[in-house]
C-alpha cells in the first residue's frame, strides 16, 4: 500500500524525523493562507499523487511570492500529471502540498528496502540526491553505499558511521546523520514498511538534515496490525479494476499491453508474461486466480480483464494441481456463459487430466476458444491473435 508525501511526512514527524513545515490543501483558494501559515519567502507547491517524477512532469513548482503560490496551486490542482511512473494516461491531481523553502547546502539520497537476495533489510545512501536512484544504480553504482542490517541486532552505530564517512560527512554532520538514520530504521521496522525513501535528503547550511521528499510503501500482509495506516489509503489513486479484483480474492495488476493473462500462481503468471514478451507481444495484466479456480472466479477474471479496452486476446494458462484440468475446462465454458467474451481465448491447461480438458474444449466447438499444445505454443497463438493474425 502506498501513501502520499504529506502523509509520509506526518509519520516522519511522529518519529522526530526532521521535515520542512508544510500544509496539504484541496482548493486553490486555500493556497495563499497555507503559505502565510508556513511563513518565509519561498515555497514549493507539490502535486500529491502516488508516483515519482512529479517535478519533471510539472507537478512541483517553486514560488517566491504568495501570488505565485496561488497561481501554481491553480495550475497543478486538477491537472492530469504524466510522469514515467504513471504511464501516458497520467494521474489526476486532487491534492497539493505547500512546503516552506529550505537553504540547501547539499543533497543526498537515503532509503530502506528489503533485499530479497540476502533476506535482510538494507539501508542505502548516496551523494546523488535528487537523481533517479535507478539511473544512479545503472550508470554509477559505486555511488550507492549499502549496509545490510541483521534484524536481531538492528542498525548499528558503526554501520551509520561507515555510510557517513563514505558520503563525506564531517564530525558535526555525522552526529546529525546518526540520529536521522536510527529514527528512519525505527520507523521502517515499526510500521512494517516495504520501502522508505527520501530523495532528496538535504543538508542545510547549519549542518542539519531535512527530509525534503518522502515516500513510504507498506507490506500489505502486515496491514492488519496498523489500522491507522490503513486509514491513510487513498482509493482515488488506485486502479478500480485492481480494487474490484481484490474483493473477489484475485490478484490483478493492470499493465499497458494487449494480451490479457489469466493464470493460477504468481510464479507461473510471471513466466507467462515473460514468454509473451519473448514472442514479441505485450501482456495487458498480471492476474492470478489462485489454486482453487472455479467457474465464478474465472468469469470474474474475464470480466476484469475485459474492462481494459486494449485487450485483444486472452491467454489462459492454468496448471491443474489442486484443481483438475477437466474441472477448469468446464469452468471456462461455464464462465463464458456468465460473461460475454468477444476476443480470442487461448487456453493452455497442464497437469492432472489435461488431455481430458483439451478434449472438452475441442468438443465445445466454441469459435473463439483456441486450445494450445504447450506454454510456448499458447504464447505464440495469443500474440498472433492480439495482432489480428
Amino acid at each position: 500500500m502506498k501513501i502520499h508525501e504529506y502523509q509520509a511526512k506526518e509519520l516522519f514527524a511522529m518519529y522526530d524525523i526532521p521535515i520542512p513545515k508544510g500544509k496539504m490543501i484541496h482548493n486553490p483558494e486555500d493556497a495563499m493562507e497555507a503559505a502565510r501559515e508556513i511563513g518565509g519567502g519561498v515555497w514549493a507547491v507539490k502535486a500529491q499523487i502516488h508516483a515519482g517524477g512529479r517535478g519533471k512532469g510539472g507537478g512541483v513548482k517553486l514560488a517566491r511570492s504568495l501570488t505565485e503560490v496561488s497561481d501554481h496551486a491553480k495550475s497543478i490542482l486538477g491537472m492530469n500529471l504524466v510522469t514515467a511512473q504513471t504511464g501516458h494516461e497520467g494521474q489526476f491531481v486532487r491534492k497539493v502540498y505547500i512546503e516552506g523553502g529550505v537553504d540547501i547546502a547539499k543533497e543526498f539520497y537515503l532509503g530502506m528496502v528489503l533485499d530479497r537476495a540476502s533476506e535482510l533489510p538494507v539501508m542505502m545512501v548516496s551523494t546523488e540526491g535528487g537523481m533517479e536512484i535507478e539511473k544512479v544504480a545503472e550508470e554509477t553504482p559505486g555511488k550507492i553505499i549499502k549496509v545490510y542490517i541483521d534484524p536481531l541486532y538492528g542498525l548499528q552505530a558503526f554501520q551509520i558511521m561507515e555510510m557517513g564517512f563514505k558520503i563525506g560527512l564531517h564530525k558535526n554532520q555525522l552526529k546529525e546523520f546518526y540520529f536521522f538514520a536510527k529514527k528512519l530504521y525505527e520507523l521502517y521496522i515499526d510500521l512494517d514498511a516495504s520501502i522508505v525513501e527520501i530523495n532528496p535528503l538535504v543538508l542545510t547550511n547549519d549542518d542539519k538534515f531535512l527530509a525534503l521528499d518522502a515516500k513510504i510503501a507498506f507490506d500489505d500482509n502486515a496491514l492488519y496490525r496498523h489500522d491507522d495506516i490503513v486509514g491513510m489509503r487513498d482509493f482515488s489513486e488506485e486502479e478500480p479494476a485492481e480494487m474490484e479484483a481484490g474483493k473477489y480474492g484475485l490478484n490483478y495488476v493492470k499493465l499497458d499491453g494487449n494480451v490479457g493473462c489469466m493464470v493460477n500462481g504468481a510464479g507461473l503468471a510471471m513466466s507467462t508474461m515473460d514468454i509473451i514478451k519473448h514472442e514479441g507481444g505485450n501482456p495487458a495484466n498480471f492476474l492470478d486466480v489462485g489454486g482453487g479456480a472455479s467457474a465464478s472466479t474465472v468469469a470474474k477474471g474475464f470480466e476484469i480483464i475485459l474492462k481494459d479496452q486494449n485487450v485483444k486476446a486472452i491467454f489462459v494458462n492454468i496448471f491443474g494441481g489442486i484443481v483438475r484440468c477437466d474441472r477448469i475446462a468446464n469452468g471456462i465454458l461455464e464462465a463464458i456463459k456468465l460473461t460475454k467474451v468477444t476476443v480470442p481465448i487461448i487456453v493452455r491447461l497442464d497437469g492432472t487430466n489435461s488431455e481430458e480438458a483439451s478434449e472438452i474444449l475441442r468438443n465445445a466447438n466454441i469459435e473463439n476458444i483456441i486450445p494450445a499444445k504447450d506454454l510456448a505454443d499458447g504464447a505464440k497463438l495469443a500474440v498472433k491473435a492480439a495482432e489480428g493474425k
